[in-house]
């Protein structure tokens, strides 16, 4: 395992458990953009990168993603791949490549089939390490009706092809959705899209006040601050989501 106190990057942005969870295992973090990854990688002993990238839906091919683990590799280092959003692009995952030492993906179950209640995930790597992985977590890590839950929806794969199409055809919808009332989505994957605007505090607190809950994130300057749309799950929350936007540019016209 990895000694404790060792130099993490983590790509960002990107939701903030990841960076917490390094550093409360105290490790040294340091988060860096995309164009900077090339620069730092020689110094650090792991980079951890969410792909396809949550919130801005960013996309990096395997072949990056392996060029890293490489260089990484030479000296004994990690890198860790979470896939969380990986379901809908499966010709972009790593996980095929977990036999690689030092090579780590982490996929989730929950956010493709909708089961956000369902605390499952999973790790792909080398025998070694997930023998010193179960170790640490023990034997009772997943209850019983979640491993239950989960096996019928894996095994289910005419019902995953199903869940596919209706979550792409629910992206181009909302993106089409978002640009009527000139919020086109600055990036996203199939589970949300993200926009960039200094309009995103005050969308966001006006959504919120009429029950549609976004996600905010604070940006360095004011017209870097960004919002991620989820997909609504049913036709009253995408009727609920069209009145919203629609109020709020007759509240907010464009441009502003």
């Amino acid at each position: 395992m990895l000694e404790h106190g060792g130099r993490v990057g983590v790509l960002s942005p990107c939701y903030a458990e990841h960076a917490h969870a390094w550093r409360k295992g105290g490790y040294v973090v340091r988060e860096v953009g995309e164009q900077e990854v090339d620069d730092f990688l020689d110094s650090l002993d792991v980079l951890v990168v969410v792909n396809p990238n949550n919130p801005t839906g960013l996309h990096l091919s395997a072949e990056r993603l392996l060029a890293w683990h490489a260089r990484l590799a030479e000296r004994g280092g990690w890198l860790v791949v979470d896939e969380a959003f990986m379901d809908n692009t499966p010709d972009l995952s790593v996980a095929a490549e977990t036999w690689r030492i030092g090579l780590i993906v982490l996929r989730s179950f929950g956010k493709f089939f909708g089961l956000a209640g369902v605390r499952l995930g999973f790790v792909l790597a080398e025998p070694v390490l997930l023998k010193s992985l179960a170790q640490e977590i023990g034997p009772w890590s997943v209850s019983g009706p979640t491993r239950i839950i989960g096996q019928a929806c894996l095994s289910d794969r005419q019902g995953q092809a199903r869940q596919i199409e209706r979550s792409d055809q629910a992206r181009d919808r909302l993106v089409a959705l978002l640009t009527q009332y000139h919020l086109a989505p600055d990036g996203g994957c199939a589970l949300f899209q993200w926009r960039v605007t200094a309009e995103a505090p005050s969308l966001y607190e006006f959504c919120a006040r009429r029950g549609v809950l976004l996600r905010l994130f604070a940006g360095a300057t004011p017209e870097s601050a960004s919002l991620r749309f989820g997909l609504p799950g049913t036709e009253a929350d995408w009727r609920r989501l069209h009145t919203v936007l629609l109020e709020y540019r007759k509240e907010y016209p464009w441009p502003r």
